[in-house]
């Protein structure tokens, strides 16, 4: 009998949390004898937990997961349009589908889970033996209901180990709010039973810590109080039931303490190596591919960095990527005009204030005294471009180079790529904490500011963000906290669920979405189509960008405004092929678990 939860082994038995082998202990329905007399030694449950952090969605695909699906492509902030999922979904191009596998994965899990938990209870030892694993798996039950709860609201609640004709197989939806609670408890648990980093020895290093646990109960709270406060009850499915009380800046506030309790105890730092002369200033780059001796000009290893908070662990021989990283990086991902746009000066300023953004006139002027995060992931290791040398060949003039191996393909190779995916790192606990103080109270103080995301504008060689510069300059303190997450976080996973729990996500996704700005007959990066279909042209761009304009002589273009008056861009998609609706906020339930079970209640207008 099928239902809504995939049959799942207990886990695959690593070596350790660290360790990449993949020694793997199916404990299928017909082991269940040998599952029965497993969970006798604490070295069981190590085990059988370890298999939990290989399924968080990361590098390698997992149960047929893809992590370009979250990578922030279909946003605003990337300039590709193609056939892919996150693509279809930004433009509002989907309907409800029959089968989902972010829907099956994660009950699969969560029963998983719930069978080491079941074991737990029954142990025959001192429970304080299993305590930390125990933990980890409470930690994991809200990882993956939390994940539930972002794609799809309100989902059904699993703690037990349902059999065939379990009651929770055509158990209703549990609302959005008894979620929530469910996740907040398991994290209570989690924190309370976790060891702190510091006490993690090194051979164990990669299991989750207190820290890591309250840093995601930080992340689960300002996501959930910010979706109450300005998403509201407007994505709650039919009989849903509302919160039973304002814990808006109940959230807020614990948000803010547990993140604070993070920055100051948990041991972490940024990965800053720009004093470093071979590093070219660029620690944002090379802080995303630290892959053995070549990761970096000055060799740094992965035992270097300790600004990653929870991570999933790769290695070049035992547990490579195994995804076309790099090439799908530079590819796919890559920059629109928004969000070149939105890097600052060195300033301070945005480009439409700082009196030394250079503008558009010349291929190297937008480059100028801006943002190292523009130039570590829009040029990596490389150069600005000179003037004259952009053709727009397919990439619109701009590449990503953010989780892009360095010297991709010399020193790594499509699939050999082997840097760690950070689940949780700290510039993101920077960024909850800013963001919580002033969500909360209206304002945040400079010393809040200095002690969260100025760290982060202090390695991108930014000025720091004040009250005074914000006032001054006819600034808004709110939007400037979010443009940093949005800058610091480019490519994390974070973009989507941004918008919707701020609530703009259907102004900010069907806007026009355009690329690199384009000039005149004394303007560098002017262009024309060469091809078989245009022949004789000067200049050449690619089959991607005649396949989706077919424009004669050009790609499409649009007018923009910016502060140098109305300067042309390439058009990417025009917003009238847009149709983002609040109903996208939350994805339809996949319609087979509606035929398995009748009683779970469709999402809105869907």
């Amino acid at each position: 009998m099928k239902n809504f939860i995939i049959p799942a082994a207990i886990g695959a038995l690593m070596l350790g949390a660290g360790a990449c082998t993949k020694n793997f202990l199916d404990l299928k329905p017909e082991d269940r004898i040998s599952e029965a007399v497993y969970f006798t030694k604490p070295d069981h449950f190590k085990l059988a937990t370890n298999d939990f952090y290989e399924k968080m969605i990361s590098w390698e695909p997992i149960d047929g997961s893809n992590i370009f699906h979250f990578m922030d492509l279909g946003s605003d902030l990337t300039a590709y349009i193609g056939d892919e999922p996150p693509v279809k979904y930004g433009r509002g191009a989907f309907n409800a589908p029959l089968d989902d596998i972010y829907w099956n994965n994660p009950y699969a899990y969560i029963r998983s889970i719930n069978i080491v938990l079941n074991k737990a209870e029954a142990y025959p030892g001192k429970k304080e033996e299993i305590k930390q694993y125990v933990a980890a798996a409470k930690f994991f039950r809200a990882w993956h209901h939390f994940f539930l709860l972002k794609r799809f609201g309100g989902v059904p609640i699993i703690t037990t180990v349902p059999d065939v004709g379990g009651a929770e197989l055509s158990a209703p939806r549990n609302s959005r709010y008894e979620v929530v609670d469910q996740i907040l408890a398991d994290l209570d648990e989690a924190i309370a039973g976790l060891p702190t980093e510091q006490s993690i020895p090194a051979e164990e290093k990669g299991h989750v810590s207190k820290w890591a646990a309250e840093a995601f109960k930080a992340r689960v709270l300002l996501y959930e109080a910010t979706w109450r406060k300005y998403t509201g009850v407007t994505t709650d499915f039919k009989g849903s039931a509302g919160p039973a009380s304002d814990q808006v800046n109940q959230f807020l506030t614990e948000a803010i303490s547990l993140a604070k309790d993070v920055m100051q105890n948990g041991g972490y730092r940024l990965w800053n190596y720009n004093s470093n002369g071979a590093m070219l200033n660029r620690s944002n780059y090379f802080l995303f591919n630290i892959d053995g001796s070549g990761g970096n000009p000055a060799g740094l290893d992965k035992t270097t960095n300790s600004e990653f908070i929870l991570k999933s662990i790769y290695d070049n021989k035992l547990r490579p990527g195994g995804i076309l990283l790099s090439h799908t990086m530079q590819t796919r991902i890559l920059p629109s005009r928004k969000m070149m746009d939105m890097y600052l000066c060195t300033d301070g300023l945005p480009v439409s204030k700082s009196p030394n953004f250079k503008g558009y006139q010349k291929v190297s002027d937008e480059y100028q005294g801006r943002d190292l995060r523009l130039l570590s992931y829009v040029l990596g290791s490389g150069t600005v471009p000179a003037n004259g040398s952009i053709t727009l060949d397919g990439k619109l003039g701009y590449t990503n180079y953010k989780f892009s191996a360095n010297n991709y393909p010399t020193y790594r190779s499509s699939g050999q790529e082997s840097q760690d995916y950070p689940q949780i790192r700290l510039a993101e606990v920077y960024l909850i904490y800013a963001e919580a103080l002033m969500e909360k109270n209206g304002a945040i103080s400079d010393a809040d500011l200095n002690s969260s995301v100025n760290l982060l504008r202090a390695r991108a060689g930014v000025a720091p963000l004040t009250n005074a510069l914000v006032d001054n300059n006819g600034l808004n303190m709110l939007e400037e906290i979010r443009r940093e997450r949005t800058v610091e976080l480019y490519g994390e996973c974070f973009r989507f669920d941004d918008l919707k729990r701020w609530g703009i996500a259907e102004r900010q996704l069907n806007q026009d979405v355009c690329g690199m700005v384009v000039g005149g007959a004394n303007y560098e990066t002017e262009f024309k189509v060469a091809s078989k279909e245009h022949p004789g042209t000067d200049s050449t761009t690619s089959l991607y960008i005649q396949k989706n304009y077919e424009t004669g002589t050009a790609p499409a273009e649009t007018t923009i405004s910016t502060r140098y008056g109305d300067v042309k861009a390439v058009l990417i998609d025009a917003a009238a092929n847009r149709n983002f609706k609040r109903m996208h906020y939350l994805f339809p339930i996949p319609l087979r678990q509606i035929q398995l079970n009748p009683n779970l209640v469709q999402n809105n207008d869907y």
